[in-house]
């Protein structure tokens, strides 16, 4: 036992001792400020509880048989009282714990609240996307008949106004499609397995090469890029970033297009970097956003919805997406996958 106890030890039995002579209310409060510079030395309720035991060897044991009762009856009044600031600091603990209970209640249900609202959320977007795609269809399809068959009957200005409502409509049905992908992502069920990420960038790179076969873009695919996550999934997130370095290099005269890994901060992290336009990084946060575009639409096309899409499946497979660009010297996107 250390000095510091033997102290209280001495002093907890003169203070008992003291108690049983006079019965006062003076002893109790001397036992209640024991216990309570007990717990400040750090004695808990078990170093207590010896200090009783040992003070009824001590005072009780050796008492006449006739009077052991009573000195009982004093050491256990003594004690309760000894006891009262670890039983309030117990209190406390256990208040605080039902307070906590009930505040992770409570942010259980608003999340489950919120993910019941998303579901909706998604759900109306679904239904309302699929809905409209019919009707922007029709016009697409009669503005071209009318253009098609009708062209004589039609002055300049009137092709032109055809012009107009099938590119509008031709660049609606793209919103539609992006919105109905991004809420496909977020009710798809994950399926990871090892995904060879190298050849799914060739694939796209491919694609995109035959869609603009005037194009001559110098491409660099790190080999053997692999992770554990979803296929169909990466597959949409690099088609947006290969996507996009492909479109915002259309202006260079040597565009550069890399994909590849390296780790930062020991973490996997993959790549997709180009020479292209760029953009400002005090504008960085509204890149994932929903039709948040850094370009203005005559410059370079686009529905500003692809970016929130690649973030939503980062996110799903508990990782972060970000991106690093200066303008006019291109941009870097950068995302992890955490592998389960």
């Amino acid at each position: 036992m250390s000095d510091g106890t033997n102290g209280v030890r001495r002093e907890y039995l003169e203070a008992l001792e003291a108690y049983i002579e006079t019965q006062g209310e003076t002893a109790l409060s001397r036992a209640y400020e024991l216990g309570r510079r007990a717990m400040v030395d750090g004695l808990g309720v078990l170093d207590m509880a010896l200090l009783q035991r040992a003070a009824v060897n001590a005072l009780v044991i050796s008492a006449a048989p006739g009077r052991q009762a009573q000195l009982v009856d004093a050491a256990a009044a003594f004690f309760d009282e000894l006891l009262s600031p670890f039983e309030l600091s117990l209190r406390g603990y256990r208040t605080a714990n039902e307070t906590l209970q009930h505040v992770n209640d409570t942010l259980r249900l608003q999340k489950k609240a919120v993910e019941d609202a998303n579901r909706e959320l998604e759900a109306f977007s679904y239904s309302v996307s699929h809905d409209l795609r019919a009707p922007l269809r029709a016009i697409d399809g009669f503005s071209q008949i009318l253009i098609e068959e009708f062209t004589e009957e039609l002055n300049d200005e009137g092709r032109s106004y055809l012009l107009y409502i099938r590119e509008a409509s031709q660049r609606m049905a793209r919103v539609i499609e992006d919105l109905l992908e991004l809420a496909r992502v977020a009710q798809t069920d994950i399926h990871r397995t090892a995904v060879d990420l190298s050849a799914v960038a060739r694939r796209i790179v491919e694609g995109l090469q035959r869609a603009t076969p005037e194009r001559i873009v110098s491409v660099t695919i790190e080999e053997d890029v692999t992770a554990a996550a979803d296929a169909g999934l990466l597959a949409i997130v690099l088609e947006n970033l290969l996507g996009n370095a492909w479109k915002f290099t259309a202006n260079r005269e040597d565009p550069r297009v890399v994909f590849g890994r390296e780790r930062l901060h020991g973490v996997p992290t993959y790549f997709v970097r180009d020479n292209g336009a760029g953009f400002d990084m005090t504008q960085a946060a509204r890149l994932f956003r929903p039709f948040q575009r850094l370009h203005a639409a005559r410059e370079f096309e686009g529905t500003g919805i692809g970016l929130a899409t690649v973030q939503r499946i980062v996110h799903r497979h508990g990782g972060r997406v970000w991106a690093e660009a200066r303008i006019a010297e291109g941009a870097a996107f950068f995302f992890t996958l955490n592998a389960e």
